[in-house]
């Protein structure tokens, strides 16, 4: 099965289920992709001390552009309007939590690149 198909298969809801399993697996990688870069920014910030924060942020803007992906693959395949059930509205949803995703992944990988250069450091 090559690349293409399975993101198809994904969109349209796979083999089971209903026309909502595509918009629901994009809002989650999504929100999944949310919750990673929160955690990438709370480590450059210092607020986390375990984990390496240009991993996240790295992370973060894969994971929020194959949510992107996802949810415009199903806007753009579903069938119908909104309300007719088919998850057009929760793929709608989902685009802008994976566009926040990658921003986040950008802005961790930013304050990363920051805090590794040498003229910004404080003596210690």
């Amino acid at each position: 099965m090559s690349a293409s198909v399975a993101l198809m298969v994904a969109v349209e809801g796979g083999i089971i289920g209903d026309g909502r399993t595509g918009a629901n697996l994009a809002l989650g990688v999504g929100l999944l992709g949310l919750v990673i870069g929160w955690l990438a920014l709370a480590r450059v910030g210092g607020r986390i001390s375990t984990g390496n924060a240009r991993t996240g942020g790295m992370s973060a803007i894969v994971v929020g552009m194959a949510g992107t992906v996802l949810a415009v693959l199903h806007a753009a395949t579903s069938s119908g309007g909104p309300g007719t059930g088919n998850g057009l509205i929760g793929a709608i949803v989902a685009i802008p939590l994976g566009l926040g995703a990658v921003l986040l992944g950008r802005r961790t990988l930013t304050r990363c690149r920051r805090a590794n250069r040498p003229g910004d450091r404080m003596p210690a």
